[in-house]
């Protein structure tokens, strides 16, 4: 291969791309629902790219700081700086220039409040999650999940320069979804962790008590997910989804308690990503068929 395309695939692969396919597609899904018609094409595209680059740069970040543990686990040693194929200097240059893109795309073109929330997110999970949670606490990906949440919010904002409590909804159903994703795959890879000292919750409680978390975490989700429905953000297609994709979440979570191989945790795990995906276009769907809300029950936020 041509060392220039070399060098440019192992720029990409800092970028974790399918990881932030999903992120983008989840942003995307909320520049929709913020309005009853269609978001305009600039902040369509511009929104897009700018969330993009944020996400690439907060993940080409989470590399250049995880670097020498990524190098002893099996599941990234083979990422471009634990081989040595960049160097940290570079990765970090690359990663700033995403970072500076994308402050200036938002702020310029879309609005201050979606530039200083995708900022926010990307020091967030680039930096108080990486750097410190990951390694402080087994509770690390709940709390740093907000991070990874964020998403939905930033597209709502996008279209419409403003913080709207189904848009907090959104983020809802992402922050609860996050701890069974990550907590399947933590199960899957985990001498991978142990052997980098990293808290996470089937290290350091035991993997039966991770099991009962993500069985009790998927009873929440699958709750948190029909409450688009029952405040009238959306309607029955959008219920009838949700309650097949948490129905499927569910034999997962309940199967996985006395699962059949090892490979049953990574299998929840792909599952997951599947069902956040499927369920996310369900809302994108829906909130374009002509059919009757439930209520509408509005939701309004109260001040305190």
């Amino acid at each position: 291969m041509n060392p220039w395309v070399e060098t440019m695939t192992d720029f990409w692969a800092l970028t974790k791309p399918r990881v932030v396919a999903l992120i983008v597609f989840t942003a995307v899904v909320g520049m929709f629902l913020a309005t009853p018609e269609l978001p305009g094409w600039r902040v369509l595209i511009v929104g897009s790219i700018g969330i993009w680059l944020a996400a690439s740069g907060a993940a080409a970040i989470n590399q250049i700081l995880d670097a020498r543990v990524d190098a002893q686990m099996a599941r990234t040693m083979y990422r471009p700086l634990p081989r040595g194929r960049l160097t940290e200097k570079q990765a970090l240059a690359f990663a700033l220039v995403l970072a500076a893109l994308s402050m200036l795309m938002l702020s310029v073109w879309i609005n201050v409040l979606t530039a200083v929330l995708t900022f926010g997110s990307l020091i967030g999970y680039a930096v108080i999650y990486t750097l410190f949670l990951k390694r402080a606490t087994p509770q690390n990906i709940v709390i740093g999940g907000a991070a990874g949440a964020a998403p939905p919010v930033l597209g709502w904002t996008a279209v419409t320069g403003t913080l709207d409590p189904y848009a907090l909804l959104l983020f809802l159903i992402i922050f609860i979804w996050t701890p069974p994703h990550f907590w399947a795959l933590a199960i899957f890879r985990r001498a991978d962790y142990e052997k980098v000292s990293i808290p996470m919750l089937p290290i350091t409680h035991g993997v039966t008590v991770t099991r009962w978390h993500i069985l009790a975490y998927t009873v929440v989700l699958v709750m948190v997910t029909l409450l688009p429905y029952l405040t009238g953000m959306s309607s029955f297609f959008y219920l009838g989804g949700a309650l097949v994709l948490g129905g499927g979440f569910l034999y997962y979570a309940i199967r996985l308690m006395n699962p059949p191989d090892e490979l049953f945790a990574l299998k929840t795990f792909h599952y997951s990503i599947w069902y956040l995906a499927a369920l996310f276009a369900f809302l994108l769907i829906d909130h374009y068929l002509p059919q009757p809300r439930f209520g509408p029950v509005p939701m309004v936020l109260v001040p305190m």
